[in-house]
């Protein structure tokens, strides 16, 4: 079997029977195998086509791959068909070929990254349909283009790394992937960090995507969490990029000592209890809160040989709780002055600097109580002879106070006597039989009595104190108070008790005190005297104000007598607009018609009527004034009014009685407009209600002109 292909992929043209289409390339000339060359003898092949090459996205479609000649029959006479993949099976209709020239074409773009190759059988026949040669593959490679950007495997890559890490410290690895051809460049990767804010820090490996650090000098303390932007990109870093982020955690050392906030600390405590907590000691660390680096462990160097005191750490706060764990004596010793130290439960590192107030001292002030005073002999074992008569001598009860610094007095008194046959002398502590004591009594138990003596001291007062934590605000206790009387009285006492964060002169920190002042110290029984004493002085004021109020009119007389009730009031007291000269429930316009007959209404002494707009005052009466006998006199009277009104000390600042506008012309009033306005509302023009604003657009609407 001859087979003429005709390449152009660097074969001689004139030794194949198959011709390829390259763009951009001049297309050769078919070659006829049974004409001879020249030169050359006939060659006589398989019929072999070599792979032939096309880059992925090619656009210009259909696209000419090859062209396959068969020598068994003459041109025009052989059937050409081609069969696979991209031909008749999935994805089919991506390649064809001409039945009767042989060509094949690419009719759809295609893409490497989900096919990188295609394998076709050709085939020639006869027309008769017989086989004119063996069949043959034909193997399309499609060529890579960069066409697919870089991904990382992760949005954010997390790390961890100790805080003072030294430079070169592995942190982490940022991957990432290219879906081109791995054997080309499209899909050689390189890492870079475009931004790490601030100083260079971290670096990366261009081609592994390693990061590591760079400086020293980590320190969380400073910056606890390092965003760093990442990128990678294709073509040897000067393709298609993508970006990433990597969140770098510095993980915490403990390289800072804790310190006290203070040199010095003052607290109190009182004597004879234990397990009670005396104050807090502040620390300072700047260490991860909640870490064995961070949390304080306190220690007592000095100052508590005999071990009365112990401090244990808050673990929310990380404050030292300095207690008493053995009972102070105020009367041994009543300051103690404790030095503690105070460090970290891990170990601290050994290039980190020691804290400057790594101790502190503590100055512990005992306060005094009165302690219940002590027998020297308990229990006191003495005998009587059998039948022992009243007045016998039993013992001398003999108690010692133990508040050797206060000035107090002991008595002594039965607490258990269930015969009554033991009397007690109250001074001395003297005790003696004062009757004879039965043997049968069900009260000896073996021969032994049993009694109990009591001494008391005499201190006045009890103190108050916390048991344990409670919260901040106003507490209401009861007490209960009862004397040693046979029988006890006894008196229950409320008790007001505001609980706040005290400074260290024992005043409420501003906050606390503020918000429960109001109520603190203040019972009901206080209360009701305070509001009794307040009744009773208001009932003692009231009878003074009606006799004074009652002296006044004598004295104060208005400049129109008599007038007070039915013009005065009319005018001062009432916010009435009223209705003119039509509304003679409100006003007497006669009374400024007709002066003159006002005349003979004056009184004879001519002192003005009381001002019942006025405080009461002890003014200087003013002289009597002359009512005007004609209209034309009434503005006079009335300047001469205002005069006096601005110039009468009794008035408040501004006379509410002669505040009047100039309202038109016309009046027999003058300017007293609200005595004459009997207008109607139709004579009226409200035209400028609509230049007052949206507020007046109604009253526009209903009374100004449509």
């Amino acid at each position: 079997m001859d087979v003429a292909l005709l390449l152009a992929v660097g074969l001689l043209a004139q030794s194949l029977g198959l011709s390829l289409g390259v763009p951009r390339q001049r297309r050769p000339s078919t070659l006829y195998p049974w004409r001879r060359a020249p030169a050359l003898g006939r060659v006589r092949r398989a019929w072999v086509i070599p792979p032939i090459s096309v880059s992925e996205n090619h656009k210009r479609l259909p696209y000419p791959l090859v062209q396959i000649k068969s020598d068994k029959q003459p041109l025009g006479s052989v059937i050409y068909s081609i069969q696979g993949p991209g031909v008749d099976e999935e994805p089919q209709g991506v390649f064809s070929i001409d039945k009767f020239t042989g060509k094949v074409f690419l009719n759809a773009m295609l893409d490497r990254e989900k096919t990188d190759r295609f394998r076709l059988r050709a085939f020639a026949l006869d027309r008769g349909g017989a086989t004119l040669e063996e069949p043959t593959d034909l193997e399309i490679v499609v060529v890579d283009q960069n066409d697919n950007r870089p991904v990382f495997r992760q949005e954010a890559f997390m790390a961890r790394v100790l805080e003072g890490a030294v430079p070169g410290t592995y942190v982490t690895r940022a991957e990432a992937t290219d879906a081109d051809d791995p054997e080309t460049d499209n899909a050689a990767l390189r890492y870079s960090i475009l931004e790490q804010g601030g100083a260079q820090v971290f670096s990366i490996d261009e081609y592994t995507g390693d990061i590591r650090t760079v400086q020293v000098g980590l320190d969380r303390e400073v910056v606890a969490v390092y965003n760093l932007t990442l990128q990678v990109a294709d073509m040897s870093g000067d393709g298609l990029t993508a970006t990433a982020s990597a969140i770098i955690t510095l993980e915490d050392i403990n390289d800072n000592a804790p310190g006290f906030t203070g040199d010095e600390f003052f607290m109190e405590v009182t004597e004879a209890v234990s397990g009670v907590d005396v104050g807090r000691l502040e620390v300072e660390d700047r260490d991860l809160p909640g870490s064995p680096n961070w949390a304080a462990r306190f220690t007592i160097l000095e100052g508590d040989p005999s071990g009365h005191f112990t401090v244990r750490t808050d673990p929310k706060t990380n404050e030292g709780v300095l207690s008493v764990v053995k009972p102070l004596d105020y009367e041994r010793r009543d300051q103690y002055d404790l030095t503690v130290a105070v460090q970290n439960e891990a170990p601290l590192q050994a290039a980190a600097p020691r804290a400057q107030r790594g101790q502190a001292r503590i100055h512990v002030q005992v306060q005094d109580v009165n302690e219940a005073p002590v027998f020297q002999e308990n229990p006191l074992r003495t005998s009587l002879p059998e039948g022992a008569l009243p007045g016998t001598p039993v013992a001398t009860f003999s108690a010692q106070d133990p508040d050797t610094q206060q000035l107090q007095r002991l008595s002594y008194s039965k607490d258990y006597d269930p015969e009554d046959w033991l009397e007690v002398d109250g001074a001395t502590g003297w005790v003696q039989t004062q009757r004879v004591l039965s043997p049968a009594s069900p009260f000896l138990k073996d021969g032994w009595y049993r009694a109990i003596i009591l001494a008391r001291d005499d201190v006045s007062h009890a103190r108050l104190r916390l048991r344990h934590q409670v919260p901040e605000g106003l507490h209401r206790l009861s007490l209960l108070l009862r004397d040693s009387g046979q029988p006890p009285q006894q008196r229950e006492q409320p008790l007001n008790v505001t609980v706040c964060r005290c400074a260290q002169d024992g005043v409420c920190l501003p906050g606390a005190a503020a918000r429960h002042a109001g109520g603190a110290g203040v019972s009901l029984g206080a209360l009701v005297i305070m509001l009794a004493s307040i009744v009773l002085l208001l009932l003692l004021a009231l009878p003074v104000a009606l006799v004074t109020r009652s002296r006044r009119p004598s004295a104060d007389k208005g400049f129109l007598h008599g007038l007070q009730d039915d013009l005065r009031d009319n005018i001062l007291n009432y916010d009435e607009q009223g209705g003119g000269e039509e509304d003679q429930d409100a006003y007497d316009i006669n009374q400024l018609r007709h002066p003159a007959e006002l005349a003979a209404l004056r009184d004879p002494l001519g002192r003005p009527p009381l001002r019942r707009d006025a405080p009461l005052s002890r003014v200087r009466p003013q002289p009597p004034r002359l009512l005007p006998t004609s209209p034309a006199d009434i503005a006079d009277f009335i300047n001469d009014g205002l005069e006096a009104a601005d110039s009468d000390p009794s008035v408040p600042p501004y006379d509410t009685a002669l505040i009047y506008d100039y309202e038109g012309d016309g009046s027999m009033a003058g300017t007293l407009s609200s005595i004459l306005s009997s207008l109607e509302d139709e004579d009226q023009d409200y035209s400028y209600l609509w230049a007052w604003g949206p507020r007046f657009a109604r009253l526009a609407d209903l009374y100004g002109p449509p």
